[in-house]
């Protein structure tokens, strides 16, 4: 039997269906909202006075990077391992034990 689902987004201002999601934030707190391009428009229209008197901030981050564990990849320490017959996992992070044996022979 075949089965279809369908999510519809509806505007969070009057429950019609909603054609865009806008993020935005304000005294350092994000928020989205779902609206339709009426209500969508409206907001832009409502922000273009304090966006065009304001300035971007710089410092903004996009999202959540990817922290760079200095030093050897996880991937290589993890091969040497299991060549000298060490127990490690095959997900997750290196052991300290194991990072250290390692550092110790490549050093």
């Amino acid at each position: 039997m075949a089965k279809r689902v369908q999510v519809i987004h509806t505007d969070d201002l009057d429950g019609s269906e909603a054609d865009e999601t806008i993020s935005f934030a304000l005294d350092g707190i994000a928020y989205s909202i779902d609206l339709s391009a009426a209500n969508a428009e409206k907001l832009r229209e409502a922000f273009a006075p304090f966006i065009a008197a304001g300035e971007r901030d710089r410092s903004a981050r996009r999202g959540s990077a990817r922290r760079k564990s200095g030093g050897t990849a996880a991937t290589e320490i993890r091969a040497w391992a299991i060549a000298q017959g060490m127990q490690v996992s095959s997900r997750g992070r290196v052991s300290a034990e194991v990072r250290e044996a390692y550092e110790r022979a490549h050093s």
